[in-house]
C-alpha cells in the first residue's frame, strides 16, 4: 500500500497532460477493479440471494444481463477516463455517442439472453403452450431486439432509418413473392403449432402419410412410419390435410361379425351370445361404456353376431394382446356350448337332377 501511494502521489504531483493521462489510467485501473468485486462479491451475494425465493424469474434475469453488467463496469471506467481527458468538444460528442450506442448494446445483449433463458419454457409449462411454439416466440423475440437496437443505434448516428425501412419493406414484398412454397410452409407450421392437432410423439394417419411425429419444424413435419422410413412432409400440405391423431383416442375399438352354422340351435345361440357379451362386461382391459353383442343377421352361409366394443388401452401392442385375449374366450364359449364357427360357404340347386353318377358311368 505505500509504494501503490507513493506512486500516486507522484503521479498526483505531474502536471499538464502527464498528470491527466495519469489520472486517466487510474479511473480505468479503478474500474477494472470494481469489476472484480463486482464479480466476485456483489454478484455471487445477490445471485445466492435469487436462490432462496419460490420464483426462478430474478435468477434467470440476474444470469442473463451477467455478462453485459461486467462489460457496462469496464466501458463506464474507460467512458469516464476519456472524459477527464482536456480532448476537444467534437471528440468528447463523439465519446458521447458511443457511450450512448454502447448502453443500449448492453441492454439488448441482457434481453437477449433472457429470451434464450428457461424464462419462456417456465412460461409455456405454466400456460400449457407447446414448446415449439414457445422457441419459436423466442426467435421472434430476439429478431425483434436486434432490430430495434440496429434501429436506435441508428438513429444515435443520424442516420435515417425510414428509406432503410421502406427499402426492406419493399424487398421482403418481393421475397415473399419469389418464395411463396416457403411462406406457405412457415403459416402452415404456425397454424399446426396454434391448433395443436399433434405433438412430437404422437401417431397420426393423413391422406399422405401415416406414423409417429418425429419431429416439427416452421417449415416441415417428420413422420418416421412403421416401415422405418422418414418422410418429410410440407407443412402446407399437413396444414391442408385432414390429420387423424391416434395417439389421443381414449379407447380403441374392436368390431367383427362372428358367423355360426344354420344348423346352431336357437337356444344355444342365445346362450352364446349372452355368455360372449357377459364375458366382456366382466373383462378387466374392455371399456364398459359401450359393448354391443347382437344376433344382428341371416347372412350368406352363417348366422352373424355383431360385436362392437372397446379396449381400455390405445397402445397397439397390448391391444393386440388384449383382442387376442377375448378371441380365445370367445372360442372357449363356443366350445362349451357345442357350437362351431361357419366357414364360408355356398348351396347350388340344380333346376334339372344329375344323373345318377353310376348311370352315367355305365352309359
Amino acid at each position: 500500500m505505500e509504494t501503490i501511494l507513493d506512486w500516486l502521489n507522484r503521479a498526483m504531483s505531474l502536471e499538464g497532460i502527464w498528470h491527466d493521462i495519469v489520472v486517466a489510467a487510474c479511473i480505468v485501473a479503478l474500474s477494472v477493479l470494481a469489476r472484480g468485486i463486482f464479480t466476485r462479491y456483489i454478484f455471487r451475494l445477490v445471485l445466492n440471494m435469487t436462490k432462496k425465493t419460490k420464483t426462478d424469474l430474478d435468477e434467470d434475469i440476474l444470469l442473463a444481463f451477467e455478462g453485459p453488467l461486467k462489460a457496462l463496469i469496464s466501458f463506464t471506467g474507460l467512458f469516464l477516463a476519456v472524459q477527464y481527458l482536456p480532448l476537444a468538444e467534437p471528440y468528447q460528442e463523439l465519446a458521447l455517442s458511443f457511450w450512448r450506442s454502447f448502453l443500449i448494446v448492453f441492454a439488448a445483449w441482457g434481453l437477449y439472453n433472457l429470451a434464450g433463458s428457461s424464462v419462456f419454457t417456465g412460461l409455456a409449462e405454466r400456460m400449457q403452450v407447446d414448446r415449439v411454439l414457445i422457441v419459436f416466440a423466442a426467435k421472434v423475440f430476439r429478431f425483434v431486439i436486434i432490430a430495434l437496437a440496429a434501429s436506435i443505434i441508428a438513429g444515435e448516428w443520424n442516420y435515417d432509418v425510414n428509406g432503410f425501412l421502406a427499402g426492406l419493406g419493399l424487398g421482403g414484398l418481393a421475397f415473399a413473392l419469389a418464395a411463396q412454397d416457403a411462406v406457405s410452409n412457415i403459416f402452415g407450421g404456425v397454424v399446426i403449432i396454434m391448433d395443436k392437432p399433434f405433438s412430437v410423439g404422437d401417431w397420426i394417419e393423413t391422406p399422405s402419410v401415416e406414423g409417429t411425429v418425429e419431429e416439427m419444424t416452421f417449415r416441415s413435419t417428420k413422420v418416421r412410419t412403421f416401415a422405418n422410413a422418414l418422410v418429410t412432409v410440407p407443412n402446407s400440405i399437413v396444414a391442408n390435410e385432414p390429420v387423424t391423431n391416434w395417439t389421443r383416442m381414449g379407447k380403441r375399438r374392436i368390431t367383427f361379425h362372428l358367423g355360426v352354422p344354420y344348423t346352431t340351435p336357437r337356444e344355444k345361440l342365445k346362450k352364446c351370445v349372452e355368455q360372449i357379451r357377459a364375458m366382456l362386461e366382466n373383462h378387466p382391459e374392455i371399456h364398459q361404456e359401450t359393448i354391443f353383442v347382437r344376433f344382428d343377421q341371416f347372412s350368406e352361409s352363417s348366422l352373424a353376431i355383431f360385436l362392437y366394443f372397446f379396449t381400455r388401452t390405445t397402445v397397439w401392442a397390448e391391444y393386440l394382446k388384449v383382442k387376442e385375449d377375448v378371441n380365445f374366450k370367445i372360442m372357449e364359449i363356443l366350445e362349451r356350448e357345442g357350437v362351431s364357427v361357419a366357414l364360408p360357404s355356398r348351396s347350388i340347386y340344380f333346376e334339372t337332377p344329375l344323373p345318377d353318377s353310376a348311370a352315367a358311368g355305365r352309359r
